[in-house]
């Protein structure tokens, strides 16, 4: 069991609904946290509030996880590598935009795969190096089919997850905990306008919790909602000769 009432933080895309939100339970718990994202002027107003609720040591960093090849000068210039890196750096885009626009799909596959792989990698190197060290990665239950209607973004979780996956297998006898967050629909400004049914929709806040429950306890693999899992089982079950005939 890893426990959680010690070691600093970084939260890679802590200006996201998710990101603000887990930010807020670790701070809660008694963690330094260093918010991460592309203008840290955002972030701010967030530190503040941490600062005078929980007196947490909080500091804000800039982080664009497109720019890979600044990552490692990233991670260097934090000073010491942090003990717990989570990512949650994402990018739903538009399917039918992907579509038509390779641009569009790449930079969709950049900032859910390509990106989050380039700075996790970073530090897997670094806390491998060191011996300890925990990486949280926000991935997505749409990595585990491919389905007409996100399929582009469900590729670059597939990924994600496939990344994470061999992360944790490599990285298992070096001391390094790595965990792969499956959050299934979570309400969000990503997912503003969206028809999200309720039984399968969760709050930011329930992330956070599940985040920092699965590090406590060691877990791998979390869906945030368990009945997702038994709703993925299905769909990866499902005959492509009949997936494909379904509207998914």
């Amino acid at each position: 069991m890893t426990a959680v009432s010690t070691g600093s933080v970084l939260i890679l895309g802590a200006a996201s609904d998710m990101g603000r939100a887990i930010a807020r339970r670790y701070a809660e718990a008694g963690r330094a946290l260093i918010l991460a994202a592309r203008t840290p002027e955002r972030l701010e107003t967030d530190a503040a509030d941490l600062r005078l609720r929980f007196k947490a040591d909080v500091r804000t960093a800039a982080f664009d996880a497109l720019d890979t090849a600044g990552h490692a000068a990233f991670l260097d210039g934090l000073g010491a590598l942090p003990d717990t890196v989570v990512c949650v750096v994402g990018l739903l885009g538009d399917q039918g935009k992907s579509q038509r626009d390779a641009a569009v799909a790449r930079r969709v596959i950049d900032t859910n795969l390509t990106g989050p792989a380039s700075i996790l990698g970073e530090a897997a190197n670094r806390m491998e190096a060191r011996g300890s060290g925990t990486i949280i990665g926000v991935s997505s239950v749409a990595g585990e089919r491919g389905r007409a209607s996100n399929y582009v973004y469900g590729a670059a979780k597939a990924g994600l997850t496939a990344f994470l996956s061999g992360l944790r297998n490599r990285l298992s006898r070096a001391g390094v905990q790595v965990i792969t967050v499956k959050p299934g629909f979570v309400r969000t400004r990503m997912t503003e306008g969206m028809a999200l049914p309720g039984a399968l929709t969760a709050e930011p806040d329930e992330v956070a919790r599940a985040v920092l429950a699965a590090q406590a306890t060691g877990r791998d693999v979390i869906y945030v909602r368990p009945v997702w899992r038994l709703i993925m089982l299905v769909i990866r079950s499902l005959p492509e000769a009949v997936f494909k005939r379904t509207k998914l």
